[in-house]
């Protein structure tokens, strides 16, 4: 089968510094390609989180996600009540398609610096919309989630929060 190119997107190289770099969610997460370079296809984003960190458990409606982790380990628990357990560290990929519900936490003793793909794009807007641009490009200072806040946005992204992250 032939591949169609996206006359949209555009050849880009990005940096190992460069990037919008928020602290989002906890994390610092740095939009390496966005819809403008990929015409909508995909976004990258580099994802970096301390030990301890996990998400909410929710679920994308809109998206699939790919995690690439670089250095530290993740444990990601995915199904309807989180029942499915898969732990990937560094060179490991961990693919998570929509309607899957699903979150992660950082097990690893040290910090857990990954890349993340969606597709199609438009994740990282919501990212931007709940997040700062980042003072320094190192995790924020500690603070608990506004899990209200969050849930009230998340939906305007076809994204769902369902709860904390099961054990």
């Amino acid at each position: 089968m032939a591949v169609k190119s996206n006359a949209r997107a555009t050849p880009s190289k990005i940096g190992a510094e460069e990037g919008a770099a928020l602290w989002s969610v906890g994390a610092l997460v740095t939009v390496k390609l966005g819809p403008e370079e990929t015409g909508g296809a995909f976004s990258l984003v580099e994802h970096l989180a301390d030990p301890g960190f996990e998400t909410p458990y929710h679920v994308h409606h809109g998206e699939d996600e790919l995690f690439y982790v670089l250095t530290g380990e993740i444990e990601c628990r995915y199904g309807d009540d989180g029942e499915h357990v898969v732990r990937a560290g560094p060179d490991e990929t961990v693919y998570l398609p929509r309607d899957l519900p699903h979150g992660f936490r950082v097990v690893s003793d040290e910090p857990c610096r990954m890349l993340i793909q969606v597709t199609p794009s438009g994740l990282e807007a919501f990212f931007t919309d709940v997040g700062m641009p980042a003072e320094r490009l190192e995790t924020p200072p500690p603070a608990e989630p506004d899990v209200a806040m969050l849930t009230e946005r998340a939906a305007g992204y076809d994204l769902e929060i369902l709860g904390p992250l099961p054990n």
